[in-house]
């Protein structure tokens, strides 16, 4: 029941932005740490219906760093990190790839639909809506005075385009996009993108 009072007081205080922002979209970066507990699982979705009900359109986009690494042990596939990044090799592109696509976003657009909402699953491959390119990285100079070293993260990429048509199809349907940060290059290979570096493209993008 306190939870309810809550927000409603949340959203009484809330009313002058709710007009404000009517019929806005607001991108909203779900990162993997926070899935998992199931209580916060479901108040995420349910809040993400809210903001639906209230008038804005929202475009989830996930991260899911420790399902992949759970996965990744299972597999008994070593990652290695060079500055905080997941170094990505095919087999590790392939794993990344099943869990984002196949897992975590099933799981955050069921849930979503299950609580009430009307949601629909992409990665950034789909109508090439992410287009990425390799990450380039400058690494640390072994002797003094030389070049930085370009660091090779394999399959990890960069925004370079984001195409917003089919995030605009389905929000003139009503649907909650659900996104996963999986970029395509312009071989069609599939890059492991940075969620919070997806999430800003799409957002500036839909600005």
């Amino acid at each position: 029941m306190e939870h309810e009072v809550a927000k409603a007081k949340v959203l009484i205080e809330s009313l002058p932005y709710i007009r404000e922002f009517n019929n806005k979209t607001v991108v909203i970066k779900y990162g993997g740490h926070a899935m998992v507990d199931e209580e916060l699982k479901k108040n995420f979705a349910l809040d993400v219906i809210l903001l639906k009900y209230i008038g804005l359109n929202p475009v989830v986009v996930h991260g899911g760093g420790p399902q992949i690494n759970k996965f990744l042990q299972k597999m008994q596939i070593t990652s290695n990190y060079i500055q905080g990044m997941r170094v990505t090799d095919g087999e590790t592109m392939d794993v990344v790839e099943m869990v984002l696509v196949g897992k975590v976003n099933k799981e955050i657009v069921g849930l979503i639909n299950h609580c009430g909402g009307k949601a629909v699953g992409l990665s950034g491959r789909d109508g090439d809506l992410v287009q990425a390119k390799k990450m380039k990285m400058l690494g640390k100079p072994e002797a003094e005075n030389a070049p930085p070293e370009l660091i090779d993260l394999g399959r990890v990429g960069e925004v370079t385009k984001v195409n917003p048509e089919i995030l605009t199809t389905l929000d003139a349907q009503d649907f909650i996009p659900v996104i996963a940060p999986v970029g395509v290059g312009e071989d069609g290979q599939a890059y492991n993108i940075n969620a919070d570096l997806v999430a800003g493209a799409i957002a500036a993008e839909l600005d």
